[in-house]
């Protein structure tokens, strides 16, 4: 039942013939845990929260930084450095206090997964990164939950409803039946990387809230089946419609994946082996190196854009055209290979051995974020 303070804080929505008292009962009821409590996911928690879905679970490790906070609004600038996750829980207490907002400060991954995603009804995925989309995906699946996914890339977002429910019980195609395969990892760089017009999240966190509220509430027709695409330069819409794959790993008519895999690895097969073939020193490491020794080459392979913003120095070569100006990169010297977090330097390093023998080269762990933690905080963080 409805409080008297419940009624008029949800009146606007309550009068919708549609919704009605019978939709926001069934939200207060309800519960939806969002993954990622960034650019997606704050607009995403913002919404639940303001419309009465009960109990909001908030999974992310991170802290906040002065670079989230042109697009993920639920952060000020008194934020920085605190956990993402519990600052977003104390706003949204400060917004409804009476919702039960459940933080986990953690990495889901295929040990907790499971665990985490349980006793929610709804799973809003606003993670960046493959693995976790799959993982999120397979554990839904396997659980029987409804995903509602998201995703953007600069001016660019997708949003569709994964293993939703029909009225026959069947339930709807998942991730795996749109993307059966990942591509390889430095085809789909993050925010930090590509870059993202701010409000883009925030239309895209906003259209994955409302598909929670449409499946709670028992309304509407949802985005199961459908992939909208959206364009924020031109505001063109597209809609690509999919099924479910008969082959599909963990939801096709021969099954084969039972349980969680590792999925850094089926995101980036034999990548266990090249990592244990990477030398790696962290940015203290690196520092000490440098000193004193002219020899050393840097080489820095992030976008130009982002070598305006910081930098230590050395021969700007992106890692998209690595392999075409290899011959840059010296061979009798030692070679320090760096980007922003040092994945896609781990990437540049690990081409250059396989296709050109390189076998001189380090990575700096972490990266300039890194550096910027261990060497040189006076160095702009971006």
């Amino acid at each position: 039942m409805l409080s008297a303070s419940e009624f008029h804080r949800y009146s606007r929505q309550i009068l919708l013939p549609e919704f009605r008292t019978e939709g926001q009962e069934k939200l207060k009821e309800g519960s939806v845990l969002v993954i990622g409590a960034g650019g997606l996911g704050s607009p995403a928690l913002y919404y639940l929260a303001a419309a009465g879905v009960g109990r909001i679970g908030i999974v992310d490790f991170d802290k906040v930084d002065e670079s989230n906070l042109q697009r993920q609004i639920l952060y000020k600038t008194a934020d920085v450095g605190m956990s993402k996750a519990e600052r977003a829980a104390s706003r949204l207490r400060e917004l409804n206090p009476q919702l039960e907002i459940e933080t986990h400060v953690c990495i889901i991954n295929s040990d907790n997964a499971f665990e985490i995603i349980e006793p929610y009804d709804i799973v809003i995925d606003g993670s960046d990164n493959l693995p976790t989309r799959y993982l999120v995906n397979d554990a839904c699946v396997l659980l029987g939950k409804p995903l509602i996914y998201g995703a953007i890339f600069q001016f660019e977002g997708q949003a569709s409803v994964f293993n939703q429910a029909g009225p026959d019980g069947k339930r709807g195609p998942n991730y795996r039946d749109l993307f059966p395969t990942p591509p390889p990892p430095e085809m789909v760089p993050s925010c930090g990387e590509s870059g993202v017009l701010g409000v883009l999240p925030g239309i895209i966190g906003t259209m994955q809230a409302n598909e929670a509220i449409k499946i709670l509430a028992g309304m509407g027709e949802t985005l199961s089946g459908r992939l909208l695409l959206f364009d924020s330069l031109d505001f063109s819409t597209q809609i690509i419609t999919f099924k479910p794959d008969p082959k599909n790993p963990v939801s096709g008519d021969h099954p084969t994946l039972r349980e969680l895999i590792d999925y850094e690895e089926f995101c980036n097969p034999g990548h266990t082996k090249r990592n244990e073939a990477i030398n790696e020193l962290s940015p203290s490491e690196i520092k000490e190196l440098l000193t004193g020794n002219s020899t050393i080459q840097l080489i820095d392979v992030r976008d130009p854009l982002e070598v305006i913003f910081s930098s230590i120095g050395g021969i700007n070569i992106p890692l998209k055209e690595i392999e075409f100006k290899a011959h840059l990169i010296h061979r009798d010297s030692q070679v320090v290979v760096y980007c922003k977090s040092g994945q896609r330097s781990r990437t540049a390093i690990a081409q250059l051995q396989r296709k050109f023998g390189y076998t001189n080269l380090i990575n700096m762990k972490g990266g300039l974020l890194q550096w910027i933690d261990e060497v040189d905080s006076a160095l702009p963080r971006y």
